[in-house]
């Protein structure tokens, strides 16, 4: 009996400590930059970040597919509204932007868009997942932005 109550205790001390976690950090497009063991971190879901609150919208906040890119896309991860702009560039234009869900299923489109250079896409109806935001230019080229919403 005295040892099956040691076993017991020791056992209980071993799960008790055993509250390793992994934790990931994610980049703004959503895709995972860091993994890393924390052992005896803090129980809190959320750390101690500070979320800049936008009162208006900056050129400094859009993201950028990369530096030479001229598309920008704002937030993401998206909760209610994703902002895009795009330049237009010698006779290349944006003429149609598509949702598409995870399953490939176009969710909402944008069409006739030759005369301007900016979208707000609505995302607040949307479950929370990834999408793909397609962009169609009129010379047949095509662009896509991964956009999750939370």
């Amino acid at each position: 009996m005295k040892h099956f109550t040691l076993c017991l205790f020791l056992g209980y001390f071993i799960l008790v400590n055993a509250q390793d976690k992994i934790k990931f950090q994610y980049d703004l497009a959503g895709n995972q930059i860091q993994r890393s063991l924390c052992i005896n971190c803090s129980t809190s879901k959320i750390d101690n970040e500070k979320t800049k609150e936008i009162t208006a919208l900056e050129g400094e906040d859009l993201q950028k597919f990369s530096s030479e890119d001229v598309i920008s896309y704002y937030p993401n991860p998206v909760k209610e509204e994703l902002y895009l702009q795009w330049e237009l560039i010698e006779d290349n234009y944006v003429y149609s932007i598509q949702v598409y869900g995870l399953n490939g299923q176009v969710v909402q489109t944008f069409p006739n868009l030759e005369k301007k250079n900016n979208q707000n896409i609505a995302f607040q109806m949307y479950p929370i997942g990834m999408y793909a935001v397609v962009l169609f230019y009129n010379n047949g080229e095509q662009k896509s932005i991964k956009i999750i919403k939370n």
